[in-house]
């Protein structure tokens, strides 16, 4: 069969009367929600290859009330583990035939709210946030609204949400260290507002709490994400007597990590023999440091993954889903001096 001239536009009709079916008949043959293994969807999906034939997929969700789009909304694309997620949550999306649209917030409530609100004007058939605080009514308002919508990486505990066991990240870190043979062990931690910062401060206070260790409240510090959080964290720890300091860090991600590793560079601190450090997330530029990272491997993929089928398939339960971290012990982490054979 000879495919249609060069500009000439292939209609369904055109397919459904090269192959000998009714219009409806070729449409459901060539609906990619619901595809067909039968002979004759597979000779019309044939006929409609030779034509040429493209589905116009933006007028067919139109005709359904859907615009096969999910808005999804990050804190900041210049933070690898959101990079990262969303480059997931592209993939997890187009795999379902959605596309996904991003926009960022800074984390500033006022802009996320903003943010969502465009979104939604863009008729989105549903919106990811990775943005919710527990200070956040956002979340609330969706709820109450009715809009299709789930949360990724962080929770409010109420809307669906697809992330990490957090807690459990936190205290395998931990464990990890006071298994190695500290004991004077601080934790970097994220903001108190999101839950990630607190689940992961709980499951560090957990393995201590086991260990019989009480940790110092000067060395529980609440930082921010960033690598210049990490770094003034580690300036705060690691500038005292090498004998009143910690010999092992939990930091909360990898670029806090990364900032204390630079903290500990400048005062001549060495990891991991003077320091043991551990980070989160487990972001592809940890396995390539000079000192290879310790970090807690989040499995992105799974998580959003989950998100969106939290969208497609609304209702299914648990609605709050949390993937198992896994600890990936690398150089920075080593035994304290005193420990050493």
């Amino acid at each position: 069969m000879e495919p249609a001239a060069p500009g000439a536009i292939v209609t369904l009709k055109d397919v459904a009367a090269a192959s000998g079916v009714s219009i409806s008949t070729a449409s459901r043959a060539l609906d990619e929600r619901t595809t067909s293994r039968s002979a004759a969807a597979a000779h019309v999906r044939k006929i409609a290859e030779e034509l040429g034939y493209r589905r116009n997929s933006f007028a067919s969700s139109l005709r359904r009330g859907e615009t096969r789009t999910l808005g999804v909304l990050v804190p900041r694309l210049s933070d690898t583990v959101m990079a990262l997620m969303f480059e997931a949550m592209e993939r997890a999306a187009s795999a379902r035939g959605y596309f996904a649209m991003v926009a960022s917030s800074g984390d500033d409530p006022d802009d996320e709210r903003r943010a969502a609100e465009t979104l939604l004007d863009r008729n989105v058939d549903g919106l990811i946030l990775a943005t919710a605080r527990l200070d956040d009514d956002l979340p609330k308002l969706l709820r109450q609204r009715g809009v299709a919508h789930a949360l990724v990486l962080r929770t409010d505990g109420v809307s669906p949400s697809a992330l990490g066991d957090d807690e459990t990240g936190g205290y395998l870190a931990v464990r990890h260290l006071i298994d190695l043979g500290h004991r004077d062990i601080a934790v970097i931690t994220g903001p108190g507002f999101t839950s990630t910062g607190t689940a992961r401060l709980n499951g560090a206070r957990k393995a201590l709490q086991e260990a019989g260790i009480e940790p110092r409240q000067e060395w529980l510090i609440a930082a921010g994400y960033g690598i210049e959080n990490g770094y003034t964290a580690g300036e705060a720890l690691l500038t005292h007597d090498p004998r009143t300091r910690p010999t092992a860090i939990f930091a909360a991600n990898d670029n806090i990590a990364m900032g204390i590793m630079a903290a500990a560079h400048r005062h001549g601190v060495t990891i991991p023999d003077d320091l043991a450090l551990v980070g989160y997330n487990d972001t592809p530029l940890s396995a390539r440091l000079p000192t290879p990272l310790s970090s807690v491997h989040v499995p992105l993929d799974q998580i959003a993954a989950t998100a969106v089928d939290l969208i497609v398939n609304p209702g299914t339960e648990p609605h709050i889903r949390r993937a198992m971290p896994t600890l990936i012990p690398r150089q920075s982490s080593g035994k304290p001096k005193h420990f050493s054979n």
